[in-house]
């Protein structure tokens, strides 16, 4: 027996279709509140510099802060604006983003680092460390105080709250999700000679900058001519003849 036809159902005006959730181009994507200090910006931007150069060599991910993060419809309903100083995502595309728009992505940040003043330094430490808890559900959530060294902590996340991670002997942090350690560096940044936040090698190696890297290179370089230089004066070649 023939099945009976069912009826098409009319379709829906434009009025009662569902809303798409907004993209990263229909959000707002700055407050236009600047950073708190110079010393907060170069700790970002030496921060972002050198984790972009080390996802460079993966081949993916993002490093990225003082952007906002959009992590529920509810949140853009209510213009909840959260904003990390420093996060990175594994995973992802490598490319720019205006925001951070967890539904676009598929995931939120795998780690956060807030970078404490003396404005924020409270609300940090804890209703924004709830909500990276409880509601974005980061992996990693760290706070450093540029001014104040020793105001320097790292979380991991349990279930839907943080367990304080142990520095090392050498006050160094490990993060399980890079699988590098974040630690202190006393030198000298873009002119500011303070104690600056740097990404380690659990072997203990610095990640470097473009710039330090491109000096360590030139060493290397300028070294090894010294060497062959020497090697042929001991042959009795005066290297500067050639």
């Amino acid at each position: 027996m023939a099945s009976p036809l069912i009826p098409t159902p009319p379709p829906l005006a434009p009025e009662d279709l569902p809303a798409l959730p907004p993209t990263q181009d229909e959000l707002p994507c700055d407050d236009g509140v600047p950073v708190e200090t110079l010393r907060h910006q170069f700790q970002m931007d030496l921060l972002i510099d050198v984790m972009d150069l080390w996802l460079a060599t993966r081949g993916d991910g993002f490093a990225g802060g003082n952007m906002f993060l959009y992590y529920s419809l509810e949140q853009t309903r209510h213009n909840t604006f959260v904003g990390p100083d420093f996060f990175v995502a594994l995973d992802v595309p490598r490319g720019e983003r205006k925001s951070w728009v967890v539904w676009e992505q598929g995931k939120g940040p795998d780690l956060v680092v807030e970078l404490l003043s003396a404005s924020t330094s409270q609300y940090d430490k804890t209703l924004k460390k709830t909500l990276y808890a409880r509601q974005v559900h980061v992996p990693e959530y760290y706070w450093y105080d540029p001014f104040n060294p020793e105001d320097f902590a790292g979380f991991a996340l349990h279930g839907n709250s943080y367990q304080p991670l142990m520095s090392d002997a050498r006050g160094r942090i490990h993060s399980p999700t890079l699988n590098l350690d974040l630690g202190r560096w006393p030198g000298t940044f873009r002119g500011i000679e303070a104690v600056w936040l740097r990404w380690f090698t659990p072997e203990g190696a610095m990640l470097p900058t473009e710039a330090e890297a491109a000096r360590q290179h030139a060493e290397v370089a300028q070294q090894r001519a010294e060497r062959l230089a020497e090697r042929l004066r001991q042959l009795g070649v005066d290297p500067d003849a050639l």
